[in-house]
């Protein structure tokens, strides 16, 4: 099957587990980028409105998500829960993406495919590591603040590259150690792992975001550096907050500049 319809088919799946092993079983389909059915001129539209969901987590605004410790064993799982609803969000962006955005390279749809894989593999792990306390994704209440953003910029993949990969999830660069050093200190090595794992990929998946931004500048003839303020104003992005993960960010390939001008 054509690759973009097969991704709006699997975004639209509502088990969390079968959507991610669909993803992945997506991605390895893809393998040979230049032999794979891909067709980036098609405008597709779903029967249904976008992302299948399963029927909990119960979604509330995000003052209503009850804080989480790590050190009591109801605190940890709360917290993994919460990492775990962002992986499979990760997921529906991931597709999204693929699916949504006619007429970009053919290297922009298999970026994206492989992100979402790996967005994949990143819940199937919180999500085993979450059954070994006992726990379930679907247990906890979460909020829709990542799908929201994928709302407000489904009209413009310039503004979905620098509010969603760029913003959004490059948060998670920031977050991530800190949230380590926090499960370190509860005894919970095994979150520490996978943590690392998803550092590791998230640093790709942030490189990608702003590959497809600067990409998109140049085709539009815009400074990257002086849009990205305006995007975050149009589009009522959240404001980052340090402290930064300056080494993770520029890996991801943020350039000095838009490191400054976060710091500022």
């Amino acid at each position: 099957m054509e690759l973009r319809t097969r991704a709006l088919q699997v975004l639209l799946i509502p088990d969390p587990q079968a959507k991610a092993q669909a993803a992945r079983e997506l991605h390895a389909a893809a393998a040979d980028r230049d032999a794979a059915p891909l067709d980036a001129a098609a405008r597709l539209t779903p029967d249904t409105d976008p992302p299948g969901r399963p029927a909990r987590p119960r979604l509330v605004e995000a003052v209503q998500v009850a804080s989480r410790s790590p050190f009591t064993v109801d605190g940890r799982a709360a917290l993994l829960h919460a990492i775990a609803h962002i992986e499979f969000n990760a997921i529906n962006l991931a597709l999204d993406a693929v699916w949504r955005f006619p007429g970009m390279p053919r290297d922009f749809y298999f970026d994206w495919l492989q992100v979402a894989a790996e967005e994949a593999l990143h819940f199937t792990l919180l999500d085993e590591h979450l059954r070994a306390h006992g726990r379930q994704y679907g247990d906890f209440d979460a909020h829709d603040g990542l799908w929201s953003m994928a709302r407000r910029t489904e009209g413009d993949v310039l503004a979905r590259m620098a509010l969603v990969p760029r913003t959004l999830e490059a948060r998670g660069l920031d977050a991530t150690p800190p949230l380590q050093a926090k499960f370190a200190k509860g005894g919970d090595a095994r979150a520490v792992e996978i943590l690392a794992i998803i550092l590791r990929d998230e640093v790709g998946h942030v490189r990608i975001g702003n590959r497809w931004y600067r990409h998109l500048c140049r085709e539009r003839g815009l400074d990257p550096v002086a849009l990205y303020p305006e995007l975050v104003e149009r589009f009522e992005a959240p404001r980052l907050r340090p402290p930064f993960n300056v080494e993770a960010r520029a890996a991801a390939g943020f350039s000095d500049e838009e490191i400054a001008y976060l710091s500022s």
